[in-house]
């Protein structure tokens, strides 16, 4: 399995450096290509390992990954992983693997916690509520496919609120859903500015729990709170109020961004607790961000495993 998933990550990130290299066309040719230096990287990550780990050709013998030629020194390497052109390609290997082009009738939106410690000396790691109390880190902001992929993410600070970066990661996956597509989420995105300023404009249907909806009163929702609400959520409103049944049975398939956290978290490989020397939130976004390339390409090898045993 470790060898298909590996082919599928080397597959991508030899088609995004031939895309690449043509936008960043001209100027000195450098020594170390960037499918060298993104392979590099990315197999540094799949082990849970430091820049200069990936440096020592002690650690290819015997493994799916064999580069040719001499390595990059730990400085060279270092300097070029943070490179604009293998920011480009490891973009592009995502976007390939996320099935970005293919259209979705289900969406789910979910915030995941990467704490870190406490005492850390890290000044862009920022505290924030955590489930049971307060902690400081980062977190993941993710949009799943119902195929499972995760299309589209950021990494903020963990004190940054989960409805402000929906807002953000909407516009760029509205183009991949259908016209009745629904985005499914958890009661912290309930923000009426969240539908009436994007979700509205954009038709998507937002479809999440209601906050204080028990502490509304027999005589209902005033009519400038309803006005004032946006359209979407006041159908969402009378959807809770007319059909609750209904609306809790489909809301269960919100359920399928848990299970992919779970997966992206628990597979040998995956995303585990930020290691101490991942820290700043440039590294952050790109050691989560090989993580995300990983769990997408262990599932696209798992569908080409079961097409080729039917």
């Amino acid at each position: 399995m470790d060898r298909d998933v590996w082919g599928i990550v080397m597959a991508a990130i030899k088609q995004a450096c031939r895309a690449v290299e043509r936008e960043f066309r001209g100027g000195r040719t450098p020594r170390y290509p960037n499918r060298l230096v993104v392979a590099m990287y990315v197999w540094a990550v799949w082990h849970d390992r430091t820049l200069s780990w990936a440096c020592d050709r002690a650690h290819y013998a015997g493994g799916v990954f064999r580069p040719r030629g001499p390595l990059p020194s730990v400085s060279q390497f270092t300097r070029r992983v943070k490179s604009d052109a293998c920011d480009a390609v490891l973009r592009r290997v995502h976007d390939a693997l996320a099935e970005r082009g293919l259209l979705t009738d289900e969406g789910y939106l979910d915030g995941k916690a990467l704490p870190v410690s406490p005492v850390s000396k890290d000044r862009q790691a920022t505290r924030g509520k955590v489930s049971g109390g307060w902690a400081k880190g980062y977190k993941l902001h993710a949009f799943v496919t119902e195929r499972r992929r995760i299309a589209a993410w950021s990494v903020t600070g963990l004190n940054v609120a989960e409805q402000s970066v929906a807002a953000e990661l909407l516009p760029h996956v509205a183009p991949r859903l259908t016209p009745d597509a629904v985005v499914m989420a958890d009661g912290n995105y309930d923000s009426a500015p969240l539908h009436k300023g994007v979700a509205e404009p954009l038709g998507v249907c937002l479809l999440h729990p209601l906050k204080g909806r028990q502490r509304v009163g027999p005589g209902g929702r005033h009519p400038v709170t309803q006005r004032q609400m946006g359209r979407t959520r006041r159908e969402l409103v009378r959807c809770w109020d007319r059909r609750p049944a209904l609306a809790t049975l489909v809301l269960r398939a919100r359920d399928t961004i848990e299970r992919v956290f779970g997966v992206l978290t628990c597979t040998a490989g995956g995303l585990a607790p930020l290691p101490a020397w991942v820290r700043t939130l440039p590294r952050v976004r790109r050691w989560v961000g090989a993580k995300v390339i990983l769990y997408n390409a262990r599932l696209k090898a798992q569908d080409q495993r079961l097409m080729a045993a039917a």
